[in-house]
């Protein structure tokens, strides 16, 4: 797995696979890349530094197992 962040578009891109994606679906904010076979490939998260921040708000205090 590997996660990049592009500070000027403030887009996190996850790529899970490194297959190729053949086509995505959008849905609030998040886009989801799959391959041909629909296995996910890549998300990638718009807006992310409003999202992540969001996201560190609703997982304070949570145990997370590592």
């Amino acid at each position: 797995m590997k996660c990049e962040y592009d500070e000027e578009a403030d887009v996190m891109m996850i790529e899970l696979s490194r297959d190729s994606p053949d086509y995505g679906e959008e849905a609030d904010g998040v886009i989801y890349h799959y391959s041909k076979e629909g296995k996910p490939v890549e998300i990638e998260i718009l807006d992310a530094s409003v999202t992540v921040a969001k996201l560190a708000s609703l997982l304070k205090g949570v145990k997370l197992k590592s």
